[in-house]
């Protein structure tokens, strides 16, 4: 079968190159031979160490915000309770701008139904 000498091969490769790169060479890592059948070629890769070098990057990072300082439990409260009053006053004037824009609404809406309920003119 093919693909189990292709297995054989890579797993033999493999070895070779864990061998090459740890330094030293165990005998028992290295795969059986299988017990029936024609004895497999493996070849063995070498590998190369490469060198690279990395160039410092272009502009300096900008530098850090300094750290607020730390603000006091009043000075926190303080600004709570405004923004929640802030907060209420939108809310109240949202809430007085629908009713007026309801009342208005229902004012035109009386008008046309009084309108359309009188009888037409006549000439």
């Amino acid at each position: 079968m093919k693909w189990i000498r292709e297995r054989d091969a890579l797993i033999a490769q493999t070895l070779a190159f864990v061998q090459s790169v740890t330094g030293r060479k165990d005998d028992v890592l290295q795969p059986e031979a299988p017990a029936s059948g024609p004895a497999v070629a493996m070849e063995i890769a070498t590998v190369e160490a490469v060198t690279v070098e990395i160039e410092p990057p272009q502009a300096p990072l900008p530098p850090r915000p300094a750290p607020l300082p730390p603000r006091t439990s009043g000075d926190f409260r303080a600004e709570m309770q405004a923004r929640i009053a802030n907060f209420r006053k939108h809310q109240e004037r949202f809430e007085r701008e629908r009713e007026e824009y309801c009342a208005a609404t229902l004012t035109k809406l009386r008008a046309a139904i009084r309108d359309a309920s009188s009888p037409p003119a006549e000439k």
